[in-house]
């Protein structure tokens, strides 16, 4: 390929800044269209959670070499950033004091992408076509060509619903005003909204288990606050974590101190609690398993629901995707990341080869790429946009190294889905204390001088 490539690059956040730094760096022109007003728009609405990862995995080499004539001073590489701090410290600079601020567009959502003259099933010289980018910027409709495109655009707008069938619960829709969706700043700027309310709380990831933290502390607080914990599986030790034996210190942490608040009845626990319906009840809302009489119910004044996000693939339909069935990742990476298969370990590094799509020229990044899968790290993603602007520019053997080592998890066990079952491990014994410990809640709670739940 030359390298006079135009390069579309959907979303702005740190994936899609990275692939801009990147192309740039080989010779490239990017461009960036970003649908929020604002570069890290996603970002933004979660800066008041910490990361679980220190600043030396959060920062893209390409990017820094961008920002270094700028008199950028590098963080500090052992500190974890919040969601907030990234954005003043890193993002913002990037997309604001570098050549990237000439080539983003805030503001301009992708309605569509196809290929310039080619429909879906039209194949005969489809390759040599360029690509079709069309979106809304509030001027109406506009159209962009380039020669490839990425997209990064995440899935921060397509939270996943209530429904454990993947469906919006029956009345979900029309309880919007006392749902919100993801991580809410419960001690900052949501405070008024969750204090001294009893807030359900339904998910098993680490925006649940943050949240739940957070009400927690609210409740100390603000004592009318009652934080309930709706989990669809029956074992809330899984959503612990791996405790100590986590190479993220601070995502062991959170697990840690987590457990010790279901243990001590802080946080009301209700297992196997799969949300079917959601219906005003006294100015309050009824969460149930069931939309008929004969089903569990909890009532709340707020709901979160935390169940992750999925792709949106809407503007996609008319490129050629080869997508898993279940996962929604592309068909190479799916096994690696699949939720149903294993929650612990690295993801081997990936890039151009496995995120390259049907419509050569067209690539998934970023959390999108993981489509349903929930153990993305930004990390990841700057590895996965660095192999594919190589592989645009022709450098193939750029595009097939290895760049990357990841920090394992720490926690060994199959059934990463929530409500599936773990296969048996090395749970009974001693408390392990090597990074491939498993069955968590069995590590913590011996490490804690307790007797081991022996899983």
């Amino acid at each position: 390929m030359s390298a006079a490539k135009t390069v579309a690059i959907i979303g702005a956040g740190p994936v899609g800044l990275a692939a801009a730094a990147h192309v740039l760096e080989r010779g490239m022109t990017p461009v960036v269209l970003e649908s929020g007003p604002e570069a890290g728009h996603a970002v933004r609405q979660w800066q008041h959670v910490q990361l679980f990862s220190p600043w030396e995995y959060n920062v893209d080499r390409a990017a820094a070499r961008l920002l270094a004539p700028t008199g950028w001073n590098s963080p500090d590489p052992q500190v974890y950033p919040t969601g907030g701090e990234l954005l003043a410290q890193y993002l913002v600079p990037l997309a604001t004091r570098t050549l990237l601020k000439d080539v983003i567009h805030t503001s301009s959502r992708v309605s569509a992408v196809s290929r310039v003259g080619f429909d879906k099933a039209r194949t005969k010289g489809r390759e040599a076509a360029p690509f079709e980018i069309r979106y809304q910027n509030g001027k109406g409709p506009e159209t962009l060509r380039a020669d490839t495109v990425i997209d990064a655009s995440g899935t921060w707008a397509s939270p996943n619903p209530a429904g454990a069938n993947g469906l919006p619960a029956i009345g979900e829709r029309e309880a919007q005003a006392r749902i919100a969706y993801g991580m809410p700043d419960v001690l900052g700027r949501d405070r008024e909204r969750y204090a001294g309310k009893i807030v359900a709380v339904l998910g098993a990831g680490h925006s649940t288990i943050g949240t739940l933290t957070d009400l927690a502390t609210l409740a100390r607080q603000m004592p009318d606050t009652r934080p309930i914990w709706l989990l669809r599986g029956n074992d809330p030790a899984k959503a612990f974590g791996g405790g100590a034996n986590d190479k993220l210190a601070a995502r062991g942490e959170l697990g840690t101190h987590f457990a010790s608040l279901v243990a001590s009845g802080e946080v009301q626990v209700e297992a196997e609690f799969s949300v079917a319906a959601i219906s005003p009840s006294d100015g309050r809302l009824r969460i149930a398993t069931s939309s008929a009489c004969c089903g569990r119910s909890v009532v709340a004044d707020e709901l979160v629901i935390a169940t992750g996000f999925r792709p949106d693939l809407s503007f996609l339909g008319e490129i050629r995707l080869r997508l898993d069935p279940a996962i929604e990742a592309p068909v190479a990476l799916a096994p690696l990341i699949d939720p149903n298969e294993h929650s612990c370990g690295t993801v081997r590094p990936h890039g151009a080869r496995e995120l390259q799509q049907d419509d050569p020229g067209f690539y998934l990044a970023g959390m999108k790429s993981y489509g349903r899968a929930p153990t993305f790290l930004m990390i990841t993603g700057y590895e996965q946009v660095r192999s594919i602007a190589a592989d645009i520019a022709g450098d193939k053997e750029a595009a097939e190294r290895v760049e990357l080592e990841l920090p394992e998890t720490g926690v060994c066990t199959r059934g990463g889905v929530e409500g599936a079952v773990a296969a048996s491990g090395c749970c009974g014994g001693p408390a392990p204390a090597g990074i491939d410990a498993c069955c968590s809640d069995d590590a913590i709670t011996k490490a804690a001088g307790k007797p081991g739940c022996g899983c």
